[in-house]
């Protein structure tokens, strides 16, 4: 064989061992396309099977008793079907094939009652909407007769959150707490009718409530009209604050021998029994959502629209069922609201713009 033939059955040696290797590609490509055909076939399985085993569970709480549905959304059945057709015709929510409407707002209600995550199932503010109605003259109830024209009681309350490192020196409170403050007001009914979250929690009340007044879509107060605040606040149009240096907290009235003394001591325990309906009204908020009693690892803009969120769904669960039963059950210490006394700051609120509405 001589030397040319030898260089000819050198290369065809080689193009037989490249067609093999390229053989051996192919069919490499061939086996894990087989695999993953196969995971996906199991993964198809398993998420059809988990799916059905969700609606199943869902459809155990939604659909068989008030109890259990009272328990895991915190609503009955009647209205959790009411609050899902009022997000599918108004607010636009859709079915997207896999995950029912139903499905979708009751594991968003699971995690905000329970704290839970998704896969677990065994703005800023609220806008001013209905006005409030004032007490009237003739009002006989013992709570609110002393207080002619008012609307409800304003307060701050502090939610815990979880920031970036270099965002904790602003969110932290007095206490040293991490949390957002948000300042809430309410009506004689217990229904917030306003609400702004995200401020930080080293923000005193009085300046969460400059930023409420000020916005354009912030708290509007009638003429002739207010609300009960503490005395983080100051006395202006719109807003009632107790006698400052005198007893006023509910606790410093227990008993026999602590009754009031004079017209100051009077008013104040009358003021503070009256304008508790907000303190009572953050309880019960985070009472029914555990959420809002521990911190949550989402963005900080996103704990603030949770707070929204659960602040209207309180307000649709007290509209829309004959009977609370979160305003009867007892109170944990854990549930109670995190406040924390604030140093009277009277130089950044001076009045309150009053507005009429014809």
């Amino acid at each position: 064989m001589d030397r040319n033939h030898l260089l000819l059955f050198v290369k065809l040696l080689e193009t037989y061992i490249q067609l093999l290797m390229c053989l051996a590609t192919i069919r490499v490509w061939l086996i894990e396309c087989e695999e993953k055909e196969a995971q996906w076939i199991d993964l198809g399985n398993n998420t059809l099977d988990t799916l059905s085993k969700r609606s199943t569970e869902i459809h155990h709480i939604t659909r068989e008793s008030d109890d259990n549905c009272i328990y895991e959304l915190r609503m009955d059945r009647n209205t959790f079907a009411v609050l899902c057709d009022l997000l599918q015709t108004r607010g636009g929510l859709l079915y997207d094939g896999l995950v029912t409407i139903e499905e979708q707002v009751a594991t968003f209600l699971n995690i905000l009652a329970h704290h839970k995550k998704t896969d677990v199932f065994k703005l800023d503010s609220i806008g001013q909407g209905k006005q409030p109605t004032p007490v009237a003259n003739d009002c006989t109830d013992n709570r609110w007769k002393w207080f002619q024209g008012c609307l409800g009681a304003i307060d701050g309350n502090y939610i815990e959150v979880n920031v970036l490192d270099s965002d904790k020196p602003r969110y932290r409170t007095r206490k040293g707490s991490i949390a957002m403050n948000v300042l809430g007001v309410c009506n004689r009914d217990m229904n917030f009718v306003y609400v702004l979250a995200g401020w930080e929690g080293s923000a005193t009340d009085s300046r969460v409530l400059r930023d409420v007044i000020t916005r354009h879509n912030g708290l509007k107060i009638l003429v002739d009209n207010y609300y009960l605040a503490d005395g983080g606040y100051i006395n202006g149009e719109g807003f009632l604050a107790p006698y400052r240096g005198i007893r006023y907290h509910l606790r410093e009235w227990e008993g026999n021998t602590r009754a009031p003394t004079n017209k100051e001591e009077y008013f104040n325990m009358k003021h503070s029994q009256a304008r508790n309906v907000i303190e009572r009204c953050f309880g019960l908020l985070k009472r029914r959502w555990a959420i809002l009693r521990s911190p949550s690892f989402y963005p900080i803009r996103i704990q603030g629209r949770i707070v929204i969120a659960c602040a209207l769904l309180h307000n649709f669960i007290r509209t829309h069922m004959a009977l609370d039963p979160e305003e009867y059950t007892s109170s944990n210490v854990e549930d109670m609201p995190i406040r924390e006394e604030q140093p009277n700051q009277f130089q950044i609120v001076d009045v309150v713009e009053s507005i009429c509405y014809s």
